[in-house]
């Protein structure tokens, strides 16, 4: 990671050329990128109008002397979208003209991560702005029955934000338990609209276990259209409202997410209906199913829903005072578009954690910029705590940290230790060295500024370092609660 030091002595962090290598070694990305005026490394980036007239991403800057009110916060989550599957990000196949307009009206981050591997444990840190390992509830990875849930009486980014005097909701996938003990509406959500359970089927509504699982609030809601077409309505609602007071919405669609079923594919939503209908258990999964075209085509089909809901907001005279934040809740399954990544879903190497993310608030922030700084789900929810005028709670201390100085200010956040513990594995990124046990049971140690693709071993080179991020991570770890004997 490329870096230096200003004359004032601050830390100034540039996109990386790993970033733009990655980017450039993608077949067929460069014309992908070219098409949205956007391309990933400094050298590119040194001013913002090129010989060809296209405007290029820059490091990131803040916009200083900008002033607003407390934004909107409307936060958009992908479920299992790769780190590249957005063609802003490198996929040669796939194009996604919103997300990219997005990001290039705002900025993109190319070190960004999940707070966990999979689905709940990281909405546990989102809402909590905790590592997962300090909640029972985060320790299910990810939660598949009904005996964990958040506790309605942890603090979470909403109930701290509604005591601020905002208007919460969510939208869309929530799992983070299941009624009767737990709910959005239960954990500072003033209104929910969705899904309970970590995967349904985008027609009939059928969960893992044969459920019917749509709700509002926590009542059935019985709609049979497509899933995501129903989201994003309700989205679009909800920020043309006439709002007295800021708002935050959080849309959780499970796009592109298994089955592997688009808007239009009914017999095959019925064949799976069928199988789970007739008892199997495994019929969600869709192990039988899928491919390259159809993943491509329910990526797509969620970067429309975004535009539409993007759209929505410009009409409602909101999008100035909004901040609209994307980003995937874990890295990428079977179909996505990792490279040069390795690992997915599940993994704690880079594929498994590292996620497409990019941010946007017209009233504060300027537009056409990259950001490699490395953060991860829980400092978002300290950046969105501190820009709302909201205290976290101190008898449950953050593990994220606030990145409003450094949006807003030009504030360098210090260098601290990223912690990620899932079981089987461990990680713990310190700069760009990053520290990795698998379920070998090997220590590793990888440069991510040198070696993005985590092949190039540098453990037994660096004992020293190795011992060093190895410690950190087992303070951290000694900290959480353990998991479950024998799980």
């Amino acid at each position: 990671m490329t870096s230096r030091h200003s004359n004032t002595g601050s830390y100034e962090r540039f996109a990386s050329p790993l970033s733009r290598r990655a980017f450039t070694t993608a077949v067929g990305a460069t014309a992908a990128t070219a098409a949205v005026g956007i391309q990933a490394g400094p050298a590119a980036a040194a001013s913002e109008a090129a010989s060809d007239g296209v405007t290029r991403e820059r490091p990131f800057r803040a916009a200083r002397g900008k002033h607003s009110r407390r934004p909107n916060i409307l936060f958009i989550l992908g479920d299992d979208l790769g780190w590249a599957d957005l063609s802003s990000y490198g996929a040669p196949h796939i194009r996604t003209p919103n997300l990219d307009r997005l990001g290039r009206e705002g900025v993109r981050f190319t070190d960004a991560y999940s707070g966990s591997a999979t689905c709940s444990p990281t909405r546990f840190s989102l809402y909590t702005g905790r590592y997962p390992g300090r909640t029972k509830g985060g320790l299910a990875e990810p939660i598949a029955d009904r005996s964990v849930g958040l506790e309605p009486t942890h603090p979470t980014l909403a109930s701290l934000l509604r005591g601020a005097g905002y208007s919460t909701a969510l939208i869309g996938k929530w799992h983070c338990g299941y009624l009767p003990d737990y709910s959005p509406t239960r954990s500072g959500w003033d209104e929910f609209f969705g899904n309970f359970g970590g995967a349904l089927e985008y027609y009939s509504k059928l969960g893992l276990g044969g459920e019917y699982d749509l709700y509002e609030g926590d009542a059935e809601y019985k709609d049979l259209r497509y899933y995501t077409r129903i989201l994003t309505e309700r989205a679009s609602e909800y920020v043309q409202r006439d709002h007295d007071k800021p708002w935050l919405l959080n849309l959780n669609f499970t796009t592109p997410h298994w089955p592997w079923i688009a808007d239009g594919d009914t017999e095959a939503s019925a064949e799976i209906v069928r199988r789970i209908k007739a008892g199997d258990g495994g019929a969600l999964w869709n192990a039988d199913g899928g491919s390259v075209e159809k993943y491509t085509e329910m990526v797509e089909d969620l970067d429309r829903s975004v535009g539409e809901v993007l759209k929505a907001l410009k009409r409602s005279g909101q999008e100035k005072d909004t901040l609209v934040f994307f980003a995937s809740d874990n890295g990428g399954e079977r179909f996505s578009y990792n490279w040069p990544l390795s690992g997915n879903k599940s993994s704690l190497q880079e594929g498994g954690i590292r996620v497409p993310s990019v941010l946007r608030w017209p009233a504060r922030i300027d537009g056409h910029q990259v950001s490699d700084l490395p953060v991860f789900s829980p400092d978002w929810t300290a950046t969105l705590l501190e820009l709302g005028g909201a205290r976290p709670d101190s008898a449950h201390p953050l593990d994220g940290v606030s990145l409003a100085g450094y949006l807003l200010r030009d504030e360098a956040p210090k260098e601290r230790d990223l912690f990620w513990r899932v079981r089987g594995e461990r990680a713990l990124r310190r700069g760009d060295w990053k520290y990795y046990r698998g379920r070998s049971g090997a220590d590793q140690l990888f440069n991510l500024a040198d070696d993005q693709r985590e092949q190039a071993d540098r453990a037994a080179a660096e004992p020293e370092r190795l011992a060093a991020l190895r410690a950190s991570w087992e303070k951290t770890d000694s900290g959480l609660l353990p998991y479950p004997t024998g799980s």
